[in-house]
């Protein structure tokens, strides 16, 4: 099949299953729905990510402009009227859903069919991956990813540490981050994942995305995240928030190589350095970790970090070999 061909029957999929979501969001708004609406909606979004993805773009569209019920086409004009939604209506609330990424692409890649790579990082390493479709992940210090990105796939499995995604949005092709129990599925967006040993961190930068879990214990099961939602998953909890601009923009400082701390705990800050490097910060006292500390450092200079608790906050510093010990 010519590349021509496979792009036309791509874009006449993405229409079919745009339709399929407007459909379902006509008839969960205007329509009668019960308990058996209710299961054949739930089968139809999980035959595919796909379908799950329209439908959660669709519906997010039609919650930011507020006003589509106004703009809502009546089918019949009697009691219990149905209505239908204008496809006008609908394309522009896709269109409104729909944030184009540009990036930088370098070392483009697309793997063949059924071919999964894995990329990792050392401690204090940062690399950029970028794919053929557009597509670039970022990964942060000790991290391990595995990916399989192909003409009909485009998956990655997060085994450990951190990533920057920055999607290319193809709804006829989603693009979804597993982590553990966890899925992330773009709905066309920028967003940072994070996992660590029983902790999984998202948070959206641009756009939205999905989040999804498989435990059933988990209290939350499913949301839609947009710009600056923020969710943290642990075995004990999963919390959702929004970040400020100025928090999110410190949660990626490490794609510039610095690490920001604005009245952090000092034990905090220290296990935040240890991620990047093989010099170990150790706090040997709670009262110490619990001192407060704001300031702006290279992700690798730990020696810096030594001399401002020394210095600014008077705090005792031994060095040890592979360790720096910070006590009172």
């Amino acid at each position: 099949m010519s590349a021509a061909v496979s792009e036309r029957a791509n874009e006449a999929s993405a229409a079919g299953i745009e339709a399929q979501a407007s459909r379902w969001l006509e008839r969960r708004h205007f329509g009668n729905w019960d308990d058996g609406a209710q299961a054949e909606f739930d089968a139809w979004m999980n035959a595919s990510s796909a379908n799950e993805v329209a439908f959660l773009r669709l519906e997010a569209a039609w919650g930011r402009t507020g006003r589509l019920a106004a703009l809502r086409v009546p089918g019949e004009t009697k009691a219990g009227a149905k209505f239908r939604i204008s496809p006008m209506v609908m394309g522009v609330a896709a269109s409104l859903a729909i944030l184009a990424i540009v990036g930088v692409t370098a070392g483009k890649m697309l793997l063949p069919h059924g071919q999964v790579r894995t990329f990792a990082t050392p401690v204090g390493g940062h690399e950029v991956v970028s794919f053929a479709d557009g597509t670039r992940i970022e990964l942060n210090t000790d991290t391990v990813l595995r990916a399989d990105m192909t003409t009909d796939r485009r998956t990655v499995w997060l085994a450990r540490g951190e990533a920057y995604f920055q999607v290319k949005h193809d709804p006829a092709h989603p693009f979804t981050v597993f982590a553990g129990d966890h899925r992330i599925t773009d709905v066309g967006t920028k967003f940072l994942v994070r996992r660590d040993t029983g902790r999984l961190e998202v948070a959206v930068e641009q756009g939205s995305v999905a989040f999804k879990t498989t435990d059933r214990k988990a209290p939350l099961q499913a949301a839609l995240l947009s710009r600056g939602d923020a969710v943290v998953a642990t075995p004990a909890a999963t919390v959702m928030s929004k970040l400020s601009g100025a928090e999110l923009e410190n949660a990626l400082t490490w794609r510039r190589g610095v690490l920001v701390f604005k009245h952090t705990r000092l034990a905090d800050a220290a296990a935040e350095f240890n991620r990047y490097n093989a010099v170990k910060l150790v706090i040997v006292d709670p009262a110490t970790g619990d001192r407060l500390i704001g300031a702006t450092f290279p992700v690798n200079d730990v020696e810096r970090f030594a001399r401002v608790a020394r210095d600014v906050l008077g705090l005792r510093v031994i060095y040890r070999d592979k360790e720096i010990v910070i006590a009172r």
